[in-house]
């Protein structure tokens, strides 16, 4: 290591410019400090003269010990790069932007007998002609990328050139032979396949042994071999040979900017190589498919992506399904050249796992009769992609609708609730209309309930997260979840020993858990046991699992396992969509664990699903352990007991758009002693305060409002009366304002519906 770190220092000669500019510097502050202790000048310049060598001398020991600094710090570089390709089993070579080998490693040394060459065009001139051209355009790219590499046709074989940018301005080159090819270089040739590799302006840059076969001589450009242009993958196209045209399936594999493989699968070739098994090692998926859809053949790599291994005699319509159309109509129409030879998405109806296939088909005509060769490709991570694309806008609409539904929705269930609540207070349980009365607002409930769902699972609902000890949550929940899962389900809880707290909204975190619990009772018809699991754990390293990734840190994992009948590995994926259920009509709506899946992650927490069919399904929850902060010294002000402010003591202006809920609000404050004035607008409000003989105590306004909203005029009032208390309420959630978020001193958040009690006692503790 020493020995190769020394040979990169010793390949970089000469003086480096930081040196020179330092022992240019020191000449001139000498010349400058003989100047100004022997010149005929005055005092008062020989010392300026002195000064200024002082400096300078200063700052050329500065840039001295800078310049020491990035020479130690490079040669360390130096010596990582050299450890690096010293071992590799490629030739590498380290250069400058000029292109002067510095190093090379002993793999180098031994691959090109002239190693006394001074640059790597020269060395790679005895492989292929031109390098300096390909050498430019990889440096280039690389400047701009990082890296860059391309693969060369050269008279011993196809060779890959790599290059990546160093930090400290040189190259890192390697050289790597690609002699083997997978089986499809020019020495060894095992498998049948006719393959061509073309250049970029369709010069052919090599043909396999199979290929000279087929075509009988050897080809030099694309347009004298196939007799229509452009060659188009995964479709029939007529070849010109020594035996006359030959008809072939194309196949394109390992595309790049410079070089194209282009696979030819012969259909019916006389005297040739058996088709069957260039059919069956045809490195592409395809299918020979009958008119009427059966399936005749299929190759190796279609029967690993269709996950059968026998497929001969199966009708294509039991492997894929997804066209708006039935598939027969779609294969008829390509047989009599009626449709366009275009791609198709199809989903293969596989029970291990979800695939998606771009199937193109292509009418070939075998022993006199019409077939079709479909060639397909493994769309899957497209069509997640697009899955996931599709399921955000879908999460964004619906995030759009339950925000306008909640703002519009909670004013009417405001005014519904809370003039309820006004009948209420002059009827007692004796009275005939009490009865209708409760129907009313248990329903107003109701209904805001499922407003707070749609804001749930859309991630936009107010949460009043609060220090949690999990324990305690599941002790008080038991009760309820053992009614929940009835007389043939066991509920077990288990926990760790050591348990740490976690931060959440309490109320939300029971619903979560209740929604989990009545599913894994709904798995388990028969009964079962559910198991409730919490633990500690720490990820040292940051875990990913489906498409999230958990940062390292420690977590309280809940788990809630059944052992019901599981969910099908294809519709796994699908359990947290909004409206997705796989119950039956009336059992379910699909907003369950949609729900949990937006209050998990609005928390913080992140919640996967794991499941077997037959044997049972285990969700699993992790909560990022919550900080305990140290506690504030209260006993001095439990000592003196705050001024006990009664109902009705205070003067509220009631800011509110809509008419019912102004309606309401303002006759449950005055119901309680409160002098309430009432505006309609953010402009009104202010012009009622530019009277300096009104007193005001608290401010209840909404937030959205046309014109000026309520954080703005809020701010506009507090300046000349900053001791007022605020009370904001919305039909929007907390935190969902964007610009207008309300970060007031002093004020609150109500959000609608709000009960009678709810509002005076809120404008009650703001006096307080």
């Amino acid at each position: 290591m020493t020995a190769f770190s020394d040979a990169i220092t010793s390949d970089k000669t000469g003086q480096s410019p930081s040196s020179a500019r330092i022992v240019a510097v020191l000449v001139l502050a000498l010349v400058l400090a003989v100047t100004g202790t022997l010149g005929p000048f005055a005092d008062v310049i020989d010392m300026l003269l002195v000064a200024a060598a002082g400096s300078m001398a200063v700052v050329a020991i500065v840039l001295g010990i800078w310049g020491h600094r990035s020479r130690v710090v490079q040669t360390m570089a130096r010596d990582m790069v050299a450890g690096f390709i010293e071992k590799d089993a490629c030739a590498s070579f380290v250069t400058d932007d000029e292109g002067l080998i510095q190093t090379r490693n002993t793999a180098a040394r031994s691959r090109f007998s002239d190693d006394q060459a001074e640059t790597l065009a020269a060395t790679l001139r005895s492989i292929f002609a031109n390098p300096s051209a390909v050498l430019f355009r990889l440096q280039s790219r690389a400047r701009i990328d990082g890296n860059a590499t391309e693969d060369i046709v050269t008279r011993r074989g196809h060779i890959r050139l790599a290059v990546h940018a160093l930090a400290d301005g040189g190259l890192l080159w390697r050289v790597e032979e690609m002699l083997d090819r997978g089986g499809l270089g020019r020495g060894g040739d095992p498998t049948p396949i006719p393959m061509l590799t073309i250049g970029r302006s369709g010069a052919v840059l090599f043909m396999n042994e199979a290929a000279r076969e087929l075509v009988g001589e050897r080809a030099k450009s694309l347009d004298r071999l196939f007799l229509s242009m452009p060659v188009e993958p995964g479709k029939t196209q007529v070849i010109t040979t020594a035996r006359g045209p030959v008809t072939v399936v194309v196949a394109e594999h390992g595309t790049s900017q410079v070089r194209r493989e282009l696979y030819l699968l012969p259909v019916n070739v006389p005297n040739h190589s058996d088709p069957q098994e260039s059919f069956n090692t045809l490195p592409v998926p395809m299918l020979k498919v009958e008119p009427q859809g059966k399936v005749v053949e299929a190759n190796r790599l279609a029967s690993e992506l269709l996950g059968q291994s026998s497929i001969s005699g199966t009708h294509i319509n039991q492997i894929m399904q997804g066209l708006g159309r039935p598939i027969a109509d779609w294969l008829r129409d390509v047989v009599e050249g009626v449709a366009a030879q275009k791609s198709e998405f199809l989903r293969l109806t596989r029970k291990d796992k979800e695939v998606f296939v771009q199937v193109t088909l292509s009418r070939i005509t075998e022993n006199g009769k019409p077939a079709l060769i479909a060639v397909l490709n493994d769309a899957t991570e497209l069509k997640t992609l697009e899955a996931q694309f599709v399921q955000s806008q879908k999460m964004q609409a619906i995030g759009q609708l339950a925000g306008g539904v909640a703002h519009d929705f909670n004013n009417l269930l405001t005014a519904i609730s809370g003039h309820c609540d006004l009948l209420l207070l002059r009827h007692d349980q004796g009275d005939q209309d009490f009865g209708d009365l409760v129907q009313i607002n248990q329903n107003a409930n109701r209904a805001a309930a499922l407003v707070s769902q749609l804001l749930a699972f859309s991630r936009k609902q107010t949460l009043r997260p609060e220090t949690l000890d999990l324990r305690d949550t599941l002790s008080d929940l038991t009760h309820l979840l053992n009614r929940l899962v009835g007389e043939k389900v066991t509920l077990t809880l288990s926990h760790d020993p050591v348990l740490k707290p976690v931060r959440a909204d309490k109320r939300q975190l029971e619903q979560v858990l209740m929604n989990l619990v009545v599913n894994a009772r709904d798995a388990m018809p028969q009964g079962g046991e559910i198991r409730i699991e919490t633990e500690v754990i720490h990820l040292d390293d940051a875990l990913e699992r489906d498409r999230a990734t958990l940062p390292p840190g420690e977590y309280v994992t809940v788990k809630v396992r059944d052992e019901g009948v599981g969910i099908a590995p294809d519709k796994i994926q699908k359990v947290f969509e909004p409206f997705y259920t796989t119950k039956r009509t009336g059992e379910g709506t699909g907003l369950g664990l949609s729900t949990a899946y937006g209050i998990i992650k609005q928390t913080g927490g992140y919640i996967f699903v794991d499941s077997v069919e037959g044997k049972g399904t285990e969700f699993i929850i992790y909560f990022p352990v919550h900080a305990d902060l140290p506690h504030a010294d209260v006993s001095s002000t439990d000592e003196q007991a705050p001024v006990q402010v009664r109902h009705g003591e205070g003067v509220v202006l009631l800011v509110e758009d809509e008419a019912p809920v102004r309606a309401f609000a303002s006759r449950a404050l005055r119901l309680r002693g409160y002098t309430v004035l009432e505006a309609e607008s953010a402009e009104d409000a202010l012009k009622t305060l530019q009277d300096p003989e009104l007193s005001v105590d608290v401010f209840v306004t909404d937030v959205v409002m046309p014109g000026l909203d309520g954080p703005t005029w809020v701010r506009e009032a507090l300046k000349e009366r900053p001791q007022v208390r605020v009370v904001f309420v919305s039909g929007y959630a907390e935190g969902a304002f964007g610009d207008a978020e309300p970060d007031i001193p002093n004020s609150v958040f109500l959000p609608k519906p709000f009960s009678l009690n709810q509002l005076t006692e809120t404008v009650h503790q703001q006096l307080a």
